[in-house]
């Protein structure tokens, strides 16, 4: 099975769910309930998800899926992974690039 590759800047949550196989209500579900998870809205209010935001959502869906981890497991390894080696720096840099790609998107439509 050939796994498709992330190419894109953003994608839609129905582009992350063909990828994922994921049902577009469980990836919404997945936002309220793991912090990490958080993908950014457009101006017309829709998801937009970043590689690293589907990242996470494969992570989720391995600790669920099929470790068969319950959801408050999931939440303490996922916390665990990021409060650990670089995980401050990851989000700093995470944080700079939404920055910088919100500046960009102002000067675009200027």
């Amino acid at each position: 099975m050939q796994e498709k590759s992330i190419q894109k800047l953003y994608y839609s949550i129905g582009e992350v769910s063909e990828m994922t196989g994921l049902e577009t209500h469980v990836l919404r579900y997945w936002e309220t309930e793991f912090r990490e998870l958080k993908p950014r809205k457009n101006r017309a209010g829709r998801r937009t998800y970043t590689s690293e935001d589907i990242r996470i959502v494969e992570r989720i869906r391995y600790l669920l899926k099929d470790r068969g981890l319950k959801i408050k497991a999931a939440k303490k390894v996922l916390s665990a992974e990021e409060s650990g080696a670089g995980g401050e720096h990851m989000r700093n840099l995470a944080e700079l690039r939404r920055f910088l790609k919100e500046a960009l998107d102002q000067l675009e439509a200027n």
